[in-house]
């Protein structure tokens, strides 16, 4: 088995929630405390209302954006 330095961990961005980091991981907070988790994805919360933090707990889900009007639903198209 190679190295987990050898080896990247893949990490993916969703814009409306949580960043998906492949594991194992060690999280530090702002405050110096270490979080470990050894799933195999880990969710980590990137707005801050996780009852779990720096886990996500779907928090993020409760308080959506609204989606952005179209030109076609009357906002001017200023390009």
């Amino acid at each position: 088995m190679p190295n987990s330095r050898d080896t990247p961990r893949r990490v993916t961005i969703d814009p409306e929630g949580p960043l998906l980091v492949e594991g194992p991981v060690e999280v530090t907070d702002g405050d110096g405390e270490v979080h470990v988790s050894d799933r195999f994805t880990v969710a980590i919360c990137t707005c801050r209302r996780s009852r779990t933090y720096p886990w996500c707990d779907t928090s993020h889900r409760r308080r959506r954006r609204p989606p952005r009007p179209t030109p076609e639903q009357g906002e001017e198209d200023t390009s």
